[in-house]
């Protein structure tokens, strides 16, 4: 299996939501399956789901990996469990939150995962911090990032944070 370039989706409204967030990431950057990792400025926004949560911070990070889409997978949930992430409801409130978004120009469809991300091309705080650190990427069956950038209605309010 070659190095394949990915997008990861992070997401986290409980405890100290920026330092989730930089756990990951640093588990992320440490494995020896993971190279070129590169972190997008995070980013504030309120939840979609319901709204008696905290406010999210979110963040997309690429990198390339020799692990297959399954595995992949595998290892971002271990990741979230290691954090201690339990789901309560949907949409609802998360520790951390991991999600797959591209697996290169892939598309990969099984009982457990969907890639690209089937909301991707609908939520700006995915699409800005992925433009921020893939500017190039295509979406399979969607495009290029850009045109989903431009075509995003204005229904949500997101902040840039810091790093």
């Amino acid at each position: 299996m070659p190095w394949t370039k990915v997008a990861i989706g992070l997401g986290s409204n409980l405890g100290d939501p920026e330092a989730q967030l930089d756990l990951a990431c640093q588990a992320m950057r440490s494995s020896t399956q993971v190279r070129q990792f590169k972190c997008s400025d995070y980013y504030h926004s309120k939840p979609l789901g319901p709204q008696d949560q905290p406010d999210f911070v979110n963040a997309v990070c690429v990198f390339e990996t020799l692990l297959e889409p399954e595995k992949l997978l595998d290892w971002l949930q271990q990741i979230e469990q290691q954090q201690g992430r339990i789901k309560e409801r949907h949409w609802g409130e998360r520790l951390i939150d991991l999600d797959l978004l591209l697996y290169g120009e892939h598309s990969v469809t099984s009982l457990r995962l969907m890639v690209p991300h089937p909301y991707l091309a609908e939520r700006d705080f995915v699409l800005l911090p992925l433009f921020e650190v893939w500017s190039d990427a295509v979406i399979p069956g969607k495009g290029a990032l850009l045109s989903l950038i431009e075509n995003l209605p204005n229904q949500y309010v997101i902040t840039k944070g810091t790093v």
